[in-house]
């Protein structure tokens, strides 16, 4: 088992971080060969270093594609574990461009300060390894290392010397990589955005969600009903397991549109993709599950045409479910369904009876019902399921946002 202390030092990122570094101080030393009065003295050398940068660094820094530039070098090379707490974005206020530049100050500074160590630690490793093998004393940046009388201890300083960089490198990395998430933070205006496109992820993931609970769901309900009925009459009955059978080839066609048209959207393929149901497509529901034995009596308004299109698709979402529940804990009880429309909201009401203790109203608290609450705070309207004198009792009212000039007729009655 490799030990821990080893298993980091072979980590990639602690070289890559090192290469950051070095970077910083590379870019430093460029701007010391060309700044004037210059001179080979280590003191004037290193404060060069620090302050030759300075002017170019700022400009820079004021520049709106360093930050996104330096955010994608950060995540390329710091290799951080959230690279979310990077910012990759431009610089658009003067936070971001005056942290930009800061970070650039630390970054060369910093970068400085690492890649001497590691040019004078290596150069000090290399002279201790044959120091045995030199005269007089060992000097390194000035200072007396060893004294001619002690190089043969240059090889067993050697290897701990070596380790002692390379734990600086870790280190150092580390301190890099926490000042990059510092000064390359998302700032709190984007965070704020990435809180709301994340919000609407999770919005669409729900609607995708309860597209499938509701199309699907309806569709093995019914399957799951009728193929029961069919099986206990298949020997007396053929009329009825044929027109069985028609309902689930009907309700597995339209499932299979259903998922064709929201694998698009997951794909985000427009082309091909298949437009949602709406309201003007009830006769087809109502058929359906007249079909599956369960009387229909609906009271539609011949204004449906007038309806926007998102909230028709939704308002036959919320009728499709709520038939479903009527078929699924009321099977063959009659269902009464009214739809009324005016210049301002859309009215929803289905009733079906709760006849006998085998036959229980959906849960109040189930994924149905909220599905169907949902769809309808999402548009701005009103949503009720209860029981009440043996029925239950869905209510939904829903505005159109959209005004029709048109007078409103009286609504036509179809029995099913």
């Amino acid at each position: 088992m490799v030990p821990v202390f080893v298993s980091l030092l072979l980590r990639p990122a602690v070289y890559t971080r090192w290469l950051h570094l070095a970077m910083g101080g590379v870019f430093a030393g460029i701007c010391v060969m060309v700044a004037p009065g210059f001179d080979e003295s280590l003191a004037t050398t290193l404060l060069t270093c620090l302050v030759s940068p300075l002017p170019l660094l700022t400009l820079i820094a004021l520049v709106p594609g360093t930050r996104q530039a330096e955010g994608i070098q950060a995540r390329f090379l710091l290799k951080p574990q959230d690279s979310a707490k990077i910012s990759v974005a431009r610089s658009r206020t003067l936070s971001d461009l005056r942290r930009t530049g800061l970070w650039l100050f630390f970054r060369v500074w910093f970068g400085v300060a690492v890649l001497a160590l590691t040019v004078n630690a290596v150069a000090l490793a290399v002279q201790l390894a044959f120091a045995p093998f030199r005269q007089g004393p060992l000097y390194t940046a000035g200072i007396e290392v060893l004294d001619s009388d002690h190089l043969t201890l240059g090889p067993l300083l050697f290897p701990p010397l070596i380790l002692a960089l390379l734990w600086m490198v870790v280190a150092a990395g580390e301190l890099q990589l926490r000042a990059a998430r510092a000064f390359l933070s998302p700032s709190p205006a984007e965070q704020l955005a990435e809180a709301e496109h994340r919000a609407e992820q999770l919005l669409e993931r729900n609607r995708l969600a309860a597209e499938l609970h509701d199309s699907i769901g309806h569709a093995l309900t019914l399957t799951v009903l009728q193929a029961g009925a069919a099986r206990e009459v298949v020997g007396t009955d053929p009329a009825f397991v044929e027109r069985a059978l028609t309902v689930i080839e009907e309700t597995g066609r339209r499932a299979m549109d259903d998922l064709e048209r929201t694998l698009g959207i997951l794909r985000d393929t427009s082309a091909g993709v298949r437009a949602r149901p709406t309201l003007a497509e009830i006769d087809v529901l109502l058929g359906i599950a007249q079909a599956a034995g369960t009387p229909v009596i609906a009271d539609v308004s011949p204004r449906i045409g007038d309806i926007p299109g998102v909230v028709s698709r939704e308002a036959y979402r919320i009728l499709q479910e709520a038939v479903t529940n009527a078929l699924r804990h009321a099977q063959g009880c009659p269902v009464m369904i009214d739809i009324s429309v005016d210049d301002v909201s859309l009215e929803l009401r289905i009733v079906n009876p709760v006849a006998g203790r085998s036959i229980s109203p959906p849960r109040l608290g189930g994924k149905g019902l909220r599905g169907l609450r949902e769809r309808a705070v999402l548009l701005g309207g009103e949503f009720s399921a209860r029981p009440q004198d043996g029925h239950w009792i869905v209510e939904v009212r829903l505005p159109l946002r959209v005004g029709s000039t048109r007078q409103q007729t009286a609504p036509r009655r179809v029995a099913r």
